[in-house]
């Protein structure tokens, strides 16, 4: 490839002599020649060969001959030479600045890529340097000074004749390194990282050995990071879940009249009642009397058993036993029932029903819809309210009258029979009835929940019926033997009417005796107000049969007081 520089050898445009050189005259053409039978001369130090011309044998290796211009000629003629010859037209720098003095001491060129040099242009010997390894590597000996190889000799009168150096020129010479720097060329420094020459065995074991221990304790470290990690995880359910703040303390027990301690004194004796008969079925709740297995319940509960019906009775712990009624009392609302072959039961006592004062707390247990051991609490909202219950029937035997106690413990259908039982856990009353809030619906089939109005049998009544229950299967029932006109819409009780052939006053009963008679109305008892028949029932109804009652009776406009002992009749 043609770079622009001229084809035959020529000097520089840097190379220039020194001031105070003496210009050497041109040879004649035909010396130019070479004999074959004559050896040629040896080139002075620093002087390239002629083209075509092998170098001497002891030629430095590195130098590349660089031709040495003379003087300016003074005439026009030698003016002309050395204008072929290539020597500056101008005096040199005579602060010998580059590029018309001296060479100057800067650094080499950076790094170009080498173009092709043109035919006969010297090439000079790659320069001593590193193997980018940063080991020193010595320059290659054998690489050719020209490119391309040495053209076959020239006729005499075409062959060039390079001037030869004058000793003083050659003595003001630049040195070696600037004769053999190459503007095309760069230090033979690569322009990639070449791997070194391999390390000692010794070396490279040790290397070795250290990379696989430093491995080893990376791998351990990671492993121990990475089984505390999962460690974590799977004990705290992930890297980001919640855990919510919790108190581990142990509750413990719970104070005695608290509702936990109540319920917990209270649940074993409870039992609820699964019922079935030939009609229909119920289910209600009933509390243990005593540790040969009876049990008081409602009639109503066990009513829809009948005479060949089936009771089961499931305990607080899940244990079930056949049960079998013992007596049943319509007038009370109260039935007893026995298991059998049944070991370890807990009666739960009986507290005094006298002694409840209004506002006292209480708590209800029992089975509403037949969710056993259900428990709630309340306090007693009032004493001695006067409820009628039943009357399915149609004939009024199966209304029970009761002076409840009220509560506002919530009791819904399946409470029935349960106990309520006060901060000692004793039993204070039996659930039996509620107020509903639509009544219609409840009479329609449906079945309401509790709005807060709930009531019990006292337990001094329960206590004396279920006596007799389990004594004689029978209850008695106080009674003054006269028949009371429930459509009455007065103030008080009113006797009925004399008719023709009966007398509402039962001949030879305790208000025979009293000197009770018809048309008359009943306005208190023991001093307490009597609002209607009703409520008479009910409060005589509180009483034992051989009680004494001190009534007072409106006759005529008049109040009389009126002393009158309680007779007795079976119930049903």
């Amino acid at each position: 490839m043609d770079d622009g520089k001229p084809a035959e050898p020529g000097a520089k445009w840097w190379s220039r002599p020194t001031p105070g050189s003496a210009a050497q005259p041109e040879p004649p053409v035909e010396d130019a020649v070479p004999d074959p039978q004559t050896p040629a001369p040896a080139p002075a130090s620093g002087e390239a060969p002629a083209p075509g011309e092998a170098p001497a044998p002891g030629d430095a290796p590195d130098a590349v001959a660089v031709p040495v211009a003379a003087e300016p000629p003074t005439s026009p003629e030698a003016h002309d030479t050395a204008r072929r010859a290539g020597q500056p037209l101008h005096e040199p720098d005579p602060y010998g600045t580059p590029p018309y003095g001296g060479p100057g001491p800067w650094a080499p060129a950076p790094p170009v890529q080498r173009p092709t040099p043109a035919h006969g242009t010297p090439v000079p010997p790659p320069y001593a340097g590193t193997n980018g390894a940063g080991i020193s590597v010595a320059p290659d000996h054998t690489a050719t000074r020209t490119f391309p190889p040495p053209a076959p000799p020239q006729h005499p009168q075409e062959a060039p004749h390079a001037p030869s150096p004058h000793p003083q020129e050659a003595a003001h010479a630049p040195a070696p390194q600037w004769q053999s720097y190459d503007p095309w060329g760069a230090p033979r420094q690569p322009l990639v990282t070449q791997p070194g020459p391999p390390l000692p065995d010794g070396r490279r074991k040790n290397r070795r050995g250290a990379l696989l221990i430093g491995a080893l304790l990376l791998a351990l470290v990671a492993g121990g990071i990475g089984g505390g990690i999962g460690a974590y995880i799977e004990r705290n359910g992930g890297l980001t879940s919640i855990e919510l703040p919790q108190d581990e303390r142990d509750g413990g027990g719970r104070a005695p009249d608290s509702v936990a301690g109540i319920a917990a004194s209270a649940l074993p004796s409870v039992v609820t009642l699964h019922v079935s008969g030939a009609t229909e079925a119920g289910t209600g709740t009933g509390f243990v009397l005593d540790d040969r297995g009876h049990i008081l319940t409602n009639n109503h509960v066990v009513a829809p058993a009948g005479s060949s019906g089936e009771i089961t009775v499931t305990f607080s712990g899940g244990e079930t036993a056949t049960a079998e009624v013992v007596g049943k009392d319509s007038g009370y609302d109260l039935a007893v029932v026995k298991v059998s072959g049944v070991s370890g039961l807990k009666p739960l006592p009986l507290g005094n029903s006298d002694n409840v004062r209004v506002g006292d707390p209480v708590v209800a247990i029992g089975a509403p819809f037949d969710l056993s051991n259900t428990v709630t609490s309340g306090i007693i909202s009032a004493k001695d309210r006067p409820i009628t219950a039943g009357g399915e029937k149609g004939d009024g035997s199966d209304v029970s009258y009761v002076n409840a106690l009220q509560t506002d413990a919530p009791i819904n259908p399946g409470n029935s029979g349960g106990p309520l039982v006060d901060t000692d856990a004793h039993v204070i009353g039996i659930n039996s009835a509620i107020r509903a809030a639509d009544s219609s619906s409840a009479g329609e089939g449906g079945q309401a929940g509790s709005i807060g109005l709930g009531f019990a049998i006292p337990i001094n009544q329960g206590k004396q019926v279920a006596e007799e229950l389990i004594n004689t299967g029978k209850a008695t029932h106080p009674v003054i033997g006269v028949t009371l006109d429930m459509k009455y819409n007065g103030d008080g009780a009113k006797v009925g009417g004399s008719k023709q052939g009966s007398s509402p006053v039962t001949a030879g009963g305790p208000a025979d005796k009293a000197g009770i008679e018809a048309d008359d109305v009943i306005t208190e008892v023991d001093g307490k107000r009597v609002h209607s028949g009703e409520e008479l029932i009910v409060k005589i109804r509180s009483h034992r049969p051989g009680d004494r009652l001190e009534l007072t009776v409106t006759r005529g406009g008049k109040d009389l007081s009126i002393t009158l002992t309680l007779g007795s009749a079976t119930g049903t």
